[in-house]
């Protein structure tokens, strides 16, 4: 399997930014809409990142062990999505 170019790497980069962006944007713009949303659009974002990480975190491995500094952030990155679904759901049961 042949691994992507940098070009292809910038390019997946720019098109997750301007995702986030896109979705920031829409969120400043039309609160009151999103806003009986907000729950659900942050469960969906939590799974489909987190998966989205794994599979690409395992499609690395295919190639050669992750460097300490990958598996290090990948693993970090997980603990913080377990702090978000954490933090939401201590705030649905307070509310």
């Amino acid at each position: 399997m042949r691994s992507p170019s940098s070009t292809i790497k910038a390019a997946e980069l720019a098109s997750g930014l301007g995702a986030i962006v896109l979705g920031a944007g829409l969120a400043l713009l039309v609160p009151k809409v999103l806003q009986r949303f907000a729950v659900a659009l942050l469960i969906v974002g939590l799974l489909v990142h987190g998966a989205g990480m794994t599979l690409k975190y395992r499609l690395e491995n295919r190639a050669g062990p992750p460097l300490r500094w990958e598996r290090a952030l990948f693993w970090l990155c997980w603990a913080c999505l377990i702090g978000l679904a954490g933090w939401m759901g201590v705030r649905l049961l307070a509310s």
